[in-house]
């Protein structure tokens, strides 16, 4: 019986087609260039780990989305939630071979079994960066000039760099917490106030088991409090690392749902664009502890990285409709396939991206297809340019043509 099963993707996963990648890959490049600038190491780590290495590290509502099961060897493990968790275990693993202050950068996916909808996934790409064995105020504002110069580097106008303090938020809050309701719980839901209403948040809580008028109060408390010591040291060293001052929020409602966070947090926001934030972080000194018993404090950032592309194409600061080839080069006739190759090879050892027609086609056809993939030049190369050694370079856009040696193709279209 034939298969009649529609041909399609998991809902929650992507495919994308070359003018999304081209995306994506120049708003990486665009932020590696950063991070590279302030000296950050690039790792890797696997896609699966141990299930008892991710689970209770997130907190429990965060816990019932990281993708866990039983493979073949009879062994608990669970696809990557994040990069924090692995990058620690990575570290504690290897503490002997790195330095003791070790700064890293990651670009990988990540999995969370959330329901699919617009803008969510449950496969994506995240973009960290982190700074390791460090407690002081430096660190902090080092990960938040490197954050605002990687969303510069992508060609974002205004950035604001939204903070807060763990610690005030723990030593507000705490009072609130019940037996039924802890903090970390009470955390969770107040970080929501970003996508949700203060009358949405409140009624949350309540669902949650707190009083009405306490989780009134406790959102009023936040709102009144002023920016810790700690912060305005932090706030004082990104300035001079050459942050405007505009640019970094005091933000008291900021509470970043994780439950490793133990000092400065923040989210990074790109007004213009307007849908939330396009990435947050901050300080979690006993994650690493937690896994290995030796103690590394940290401090680092995860970016949204869909959400950067999202918005990068949607205040047009990437243009997707062109091919990472410069040229076509067409092939005349079956005769002058030799001679195209050698005029392609040519090219490319010129440093030119270069596609090489895959066929004997009409000129017409050669042009229309150069044309549909974004290319802006075509090289010809008919019987007369053969006998000749020249070729004609033909721009796609405006129409127009020459007849010039390959060597000189470069420069001409410079």
């Amino acid at each position: 019986m034939k298969n009649t099963q529609k041909v399609q993707n998991l809902a929650g996963f992507r495919d994308f087609l070359p003018a999304e990648k081209r995306a994506r890959d120049a708003v990486q490049a665009s932020v590696t260039k950063a991070f590279i600038r302030f000296g950050f190491e690039p790792i890797e780590t696997p896609t699966l780990e141990y299930a008892s290495l991710l689970l209770g590290k997130y907190g429990d509502e965060a816990d019932k989305l990281v993708y866990s099961f039983e493979d073949r060897g009879g062994r608990a493990v669970a696809l990557r939630y994040d990069q924090t968790v692995p990058s620690a275990r990575l570290l504690a693993q290897y503490q002997n071979e790195l330095p003791r202050l070790f700064r890293r950068y990651q670009i990988q996916n990540v999995f969370r079994a959330d329901k699919p909808q617009k803008g969510r996934y449950r496969e994506f790409t995240q973009c960290d960066f982190d700074i390791f064995g460090s407690k002081d105020a430096i660190a902090d504002a080092e990960i938040l000039a490197c954050s605002y110069a990687a969303f510069k580097e992508v060609g974002f106008g205004k950035v604001e760099l939204r903070v807060n303090d763990r610690q005030t938020l723990l030593s507000v809050l705490s009072p609130f917490a019940t037996e039924t309701v802890d903090v970390f719980s009470i955390i969770q839901t107040i970080d929501k106030l970003d996508k949700k209403s203060e009358s949405e948040v409140i009624e949350e809580l309540v669902s949650k088991g707190l009083e009405k008028t306490a989780a009134v109060e406790a959102i009023s408390n936040l709102q009144k409090t002023k920016p810790s010591e700690n912060l305005t040291s932090i706030k004082d060293l990104v300035i001079s690392l050459g942050i405007p001052t505009d640019s970094i929020v005091f933000t008291p409602t900021l509470a970043r749902g994780l439950d490793y966070y133990t000092g400065m947090i923040f989210e990074i926001v790109v007004p213009e664009y307007g849908s939330g934030s396009c990435g947050g972080g901050g300080r979690y000194d006993n994650l690493i502890g937690d896994l290995s018993g030796v103690t590394v404090p940290a401090v680092g950032v995860a970016f949204g990285f869909d959400r950067m592309v999202e918005a990068a194409k949607e205040l047009g600061l990437i243009k997707t409709d062109k091919s990472t080839a410069d040229f076509v080069v067409t092939v005349f006739s079956p005769e002058l396939r030799q001679k195209s190759a050698e005029v392609a090879q040519k090219l490319r050892e010129l440093g030119c991206n270069v596609l090489l027609y895959p066929g004997v086609d009409s000129l017409g056809k050669q042009l229309k297809y150069a044309d549909q993939i974004g290319v802006k030049f075509a090289v010809i190369i008919g019987e007369d340019e053969a006998k000749s050694g020249m070729v004609t370079l033909k721009n796609l856009v405006s129409g127009e043509q020459e007849t010039l040696s390959v060597d000189d193709i470069p420069r001409a279209c410079a």
